[in-house]
């Protein structure tokens, strides 16, 4: 089968949250062909480059969500009616206290609801049409940049029953709303909805919610295209953490537009996988029905830690080891204020930090606990002739203390995780699959993941953390009882070959619930019946007759021009250098 992959920010671009996962699905995959259609995040992801990509990626098509290029259209009167009408519904559903959501925390795990069917039509009548315009007339980028746009959110928030913080917003916090939404909305203005793009496969696979989807959506609106919906981190939930610093009327506005959104791509879609339970309950809070969510594991290569999985006896009993990225959501400060503690139990107890900071924060974070570390442990020396040595090391994977990620793992006998926040634990599982016995704090998928072959303590609490390590340095028998435990969970549940069997079965079975979508018209332009056999799923030149035309049910034809800038189709061949 043909199948559309939606990204953001990840495959097929070097660099990427996503594109890791994406690349290993689209090699395993190789019975159907891929086309991939890209939102970038930057300027810099583009110029990195792409993955070298397999044979069965078809096209490869990219479009910034950094830029914008107004296509110089102005509307006319009957046109900026129909922006004016659809803007102003979106507007009006955004400033509705109905579906609205709650301060978030991580405790709170997600205090936000659905909006009811009333609202989610409005907010999918008014997307739509905003749809529908840039389809038929263009123009849309600058329409959603235009002082219209701004005035006419103004008269929603000032409007009778509008939420209360949405009454407080002031001019520059509508300004930051309106260019909100006109980022997110770019997808709309695409030219990837023709009958011989998205509106010919058989099935497209948003690997995010959110912007990611909508270019799916768009092809279930205007083609009747299935839609599958992958969310291995909480877009949702991103958003708010994003916008914590913001005024109350800003945080209010986004959470509302992102949770309509977020209902309205769970409504469409014809299933829903989630990479763990913690997403899977932020997306039946937005209104997912569960019978439309499959839990799928994402998939890590296993091959790279066979080596020590297989010997985990080479390690330092007196070692606890840390693994990531450095930043304040890891709380490193809580790791070494729980370090002290296990020092005054185990003395000759050593703590490795292995990793490189992100981002200018990170750099600022790491240089605040190494300033720590220094402050909590005094440099040691075995005599009085010896040079003293921090038992608090600070170390980089590619270092001459740590070569590989493997083996950063194999030099201690615990793994310890402090984060405050986390989605999925994708250290936790590396650690798994070497054997090693774990200690980390109950955050995101971490007690999913673990299953009882680890032990998990509150979050923020270096005491609990400081007595878990002790009792597993002390207990040799028990950290190689978990290890080999975790080991054999990881092998069974998070490997790459578990996630790309799971995504073969979806796939096959959203395709044969899924009516066709396309009819093939012969030389004079007239329909064919049964001209589209069941091997033209199949990649290979029959799926393109000679002489016959394959359009898209359903959606009129595009207006002639780019709203905004995409790379055009790469053929085959050029594709997959």
């Amino acid at each position: 089968m043909r199948i559309g992959l939606l990204t953001e920010g990840g495959y097929p671009y070097v660099g990427g949250d996503a594109g890791l996962w994406c690349h290993r699905l689209v090699r395993g995959l190789g019975q159907h062909q891929f086309d991939i259609y890209a939102l970038s995040r930057s300027e810099r992801q583009e110029s990195e480059g792409r993955l070298e990509l397999p044979p069965q990626v078809g096209r490869v098509r990219t479009a910034p969500l950094w830029s914008a290029e107004d296509d110089g259209v102005t509307l006319g009167r009957r046109a900026r009616r129909r922006f004016r009408e659809c803007y102003e519904e979106l507007a009006a559903v955004l400033c509705t206290g109905d579906g609205q959501v709650a301060e978030v925390s991580e405790g709170a795990r997600g205090e936000q609801e659905a909006p009811s069917a009333h609202v989610a039509d409005r907010f999918a009548n008014a997307l739509y049409g905003l749809a529908e315009l840039a389809r038929d007339e263009g123009g849309l980028v600058g329409a959603l940049r235009s002082e219209s746009a701004v005035r006419t959110l103004e008269r929603a928030c000032r409007a009778p029953g509008a939420l209360r913080s949405a009454r407080e917003a002031r001019v520059p916090e509508l300004l930051a709303v309106a260019a909100h939404v006109e980022r997110a909305l770019r997808p709309l203005s695409l030219d990837w909805y023709e009958d011989d793009a998205l509106g010919s496969v058989d099935l497209c696979h948003a690997t995010a919610g959110g912007t990611a989807a909508l270019p799916g959506l768009l092809a279930r609106h205007f083609a009747g295209v299935p839609l599958l919906v992958t969310e291995y981190g909480v877009q949702l939930r991103t958003h708010y953490l994003a916008s914590a610093d913001a005024s109350p009327a800003v945080r209010a506005l986004l959470a509302a537009f992102h949770v309509r959104l977020a209902t309205e791509i769970y409504r469409q879609a014809e299933l829903i996988t989630p990479g763990n339970s913690h997403t899977r309950r932020w997306q039946e809070r937005c209104g997912a029905d569960r019978t439309k969510l499959r839990t799928v594991h994402p998939g890590m290569e296993a091959t790279r830690f066979a080596e020590v999985g297989e010997a985990p006896d080479g390690a330092d009993p007196d070692t606890l080891v840390w693994v990531g990225r450095i930043e304040p959501a890891k709380d490193l400060i809580s790791l070494l204020h729980a370090f002290a503690e296990i020092r005054k139990e185990e003395p000759k107890a050593r703590l490795r930090i292995v990793g490189a900071p992100s981002g200018a924060e990170g750099h600022a974070y790491l240089g605040h606990c190494r300033a720590l570390a220094a402050q909590l442990f005094p440099d040691e020396a075995e005599g009085v002739h010896a040079v003293g040595d921090n038992p608090v090391s600070f170390e980089e994977i590619g270092g001459p203390e740590a070569p590989t990620l493997a083996e950063a793992y194999a030099a201690g006998t615990v793994i310890v995780l402090s984060s405050v926040v986390e989605g999925f634990p994708v250290g936790l599982v590396e650690a798994m699959f070497c054997g090693r016995a774990t200690v980390s704090t109950d955050v995101g998928a971490v007690v999913e993941v673990i299953g009882g072959t680890g032990l998990v303590v509150p979050p923020r609490n270096p005491r609990a953390l400081a007595e878990a390590c002790v009792s597993l340095l002390r207990n040799p028998e028990r950290r190689e009882r978990l290890g080999a435990a975790a080991r054999a969970r990881a092998l069974e549940l998070f490997t790459v070959e578990q996630n790309i069997a799971a995504f073969h079965g979806i796939y096959l079975e959203i395709v044969s619930h899924s009516p066709v979508c396309r009819v093939v018209l012969d030389e004079a332009g007239e329909p064919l019946p049964f001209a589209a056999p069941a091997e033209g799923h199949v990649p290979g030149r029959w799926t393109g007759p000679v002489g016959r035309r394959v359009v898209a049910r359903g959606g009129p034809a595009w207006a002639t021009g780019t709203p905004v800038r995409a790379t055009p189709p790469l053929p085959a061949t050029e594709a997959t250098r």
